[in-house]
């Protein structure tokens, strides 16, 4: 039976680093900034006019330069580790936090301090995804070590071997020690679908506490410049995530050598070889590539939700008469339309609150059917998401505490929308953490299980060859970094479509524009969901024959 705490091979101390670290603060700090930058641009820089233009041009910017933060963070991730990257992630967001609040102009000065954070919130962003198989990974034991060793005796020098006659010969030692052996194979390491669900609930968590804890506090903000709040983050990641399985090796040296930083005599993988295979693997496998896609829509699904239906509330009053205020200055809306102002935000907090309550199941419910279906639970969090997102954009009011008419149906429109966004990110996370985790622990076990005269022929050469060496498929365990910063390169390039298409269509078309993107969206990962889980049900079907005709 499922547990719903999972079993992690990390340390406690690793997995509360990680959860409380990485998961909740890199969360908290990007929501906190997205909610404050406003008071800087009208309070600290004194800005009243074309505020809107101001906050859309510093996002704008800021994902731009997510685009290829996201990738680079995660190649160095696989060189120098996970944990070195997020210390600097944090350390980067600090200092650019003290740039932001004593900036005394949007450009280029506050624009300078956004860019900063998006480099430090990058690296935080990406070892959200980059952390999560270590947190399951199996450490390299004596025994996968004794079990190579044969193989490699036989390339060094000459290694006895058994005939064919003694190898069909079976022994009481040899059928114990075959025995073993298989019982080692058969081990699987924990499913990363219920951590998964757990990581989203910290999420969740890190955005209650920015808008619980951080946003109350702008005025002591603005006066004292950064707070010790990075300074601690980034000390307890430092100690917490110290020796993570699969991190061994790796360290700042690792960017002046040219070993492998497992300590092989291979050469290290060059930053090209390594995002081309990341990239390449979302083509060829059906988790990396799903993963990918998930990560697409998690990611606009965020703002989907923290930008798009606070605008959907405003325009909703200004075309109605119910509020005069300025829509570029925020101040002004909250003083002169309090009523919009607190239904987006009643409106938020619900689909953040069902995103929140629902992390944990679908990181239960995922990890239940990962064996053979891992992908079903993010096909009803796809179709949740159609349903809710077309359902919000053909409201013609969200007013459904004082609305009527179709206004009743705004509520359980944001909370399948908050069902959804949770559902994408778990599930994503899920799959992606999956798809790394299981072939590493193949990799790790000897190319050559069985052991016969092909092992060692007189015609095998003495010693691998260099191409060989350095040709050798790099063991996907390697690639979590670089697979998490394509993952979250992919996420922005969601963000930017969603906010630049979505955008223009809801000034054009219609304000529930960029909901009718959104369900696009959802619909297209639906499809591929489907096509999925009908491909690999054939494919195990034809196995299943197949070994019934043997």
């Amino acid at each position: 039976m499922t547990r719903f705490f999972p079993t992690l091979t990390a340390t406690r101390l690793q997995a509360a680093a990680y959860l409380f670290g990485i998961a909740l603060f890199s969360i908290s700090f990007l929501v906190f900034l997205n909610s404050s930058i406003s008071f800087v641009v009208t309070d600290v820089i004194g800005q009243k006019e074309n505020v809107g233009d101001a906050v859309g041009t510093l996002g704008f910017a800021d994902e731009l330069l997510a685009l290829v933060a996201c990738p680079v963070w995660g190649l160095l991730s696989d060189r120098i580790g996970v944990r070195t990257v997020a210390v600097l992630g944090y350390c980067i967001v600090g200092l650019s936090l003290v740039c932001l609040v004593q900036s005394t102009n949007v450009y280029p000065e506050l624009l300078l301090g956004r860019l900063g954070f998006s480099i430090g919130g990058a690296a935080c962003s990406t070892m959200v995804t980059a952390v999560l198989p270590t947190m399951v990974a199996r450490k390299m034991s004596h025994d996968h070590q004794a079990l190579d060793e044969p193989r490699r005796n036989s390339s060094l020098g000459h290694a006895g071997t058994p005939s064919v006659s003694s190898e069909l010969t079976i022994t009481p030692t040899r059928y114990s020690s075959s025995s073993r052996i298989t019982t080692r194979s058969k081990e699987k390491p924990a499913t990363t679908s219920q951590l998964a669900g757990f990581v989203g609930l910290f999420t969740g968590a890190g955005a209650l506490v920015a808008l619980a804890v951080f946003l109350p506090l702008p005025a002591y903000f603005q006066e004292k410049g950064e707070t010790p709040a990075q300074m601690a983050v980034g000390t307890f990641i430092f100690f917490g995530l110290r020796d993570l399985p699969g991190e061994e090796g790796k360290s700042l040296k690792a960017l002046l050598t040219i070993r492998s930083p497992a300590g092989g005599s291979s050469t290290a993988p060059s930053f090209l070889r390594l995002t081309t295979e990341s990239v390449k693997l979302g083509f060829t496998d059906s988790s990396i590539g799903l993963g990918y896609l998930g990560g697409f829509v998690a990611r606009a699904s965020s703002v989907g939700v923290s930008l798009f239906i606070p605008l959907f509330v405003n325009a909703y009053f200004l075309r109605t008469g119910l509020c005069t205020g300025n829509p570029d200055n925020l101040t002004d809306i909250k003083e002169n339309c309090q009523r919009a102002y607190k239904l987006a935000a009643a409106l938020t907090g619900i689909a953040e609150t069902a995103a929140l309550l629902g992390a944990p199941l679908f990181g239960y419910f995922g990890a239940r059917v990962v064996k053979h279906s891992f992908q079903w639970p993010l096909m009803f969090a796809s179709i949740v998401g159609v349903l809710g997102y077309v359902g919000f954009g053909l409201l013609h009011n969200p007013d459904a505490f004082h609305g009527e008419d179709d206004s009743r149906w705004a509520i359980l429109a944001v909370i399948a929308i908050g069902i959804s966004q949770i559902g994408s990110i778990v599930c994503s996370l899920g799959i992606l953490g999956s798809g790394i985790g299981d072939q590493g622990v193949q990799s790790a076990r000897p190319e050559h299980a069985e052991v016969g005269p092909i092992e060692g022929a007189e015609s095998a050469p003495l010693l691998p060859g260099e191409d060989q060496a350095v040709e050798k498929p790099s063991d996907r365990s390697q690639l979590k970094g670089t697979i998490a910063g394509v993952y979250s390169l992919v996420g922005g390039a969601a963000i930017l479509i969603l906010t630049k298409v979505g955008g223009a269509l809801f000034d054009s078309w219609t304000p529930g524009a960029p909901f009718f993107l959104m369900a696009i969206f959802n619909a297209a990962l639906l499809v591929a969901v489907i096509l999925i889980g009908l491909k690999d049900a054939a494919r195990r079907q034809s196995l299943a024959d197949t070994n019934k005709a043997v």
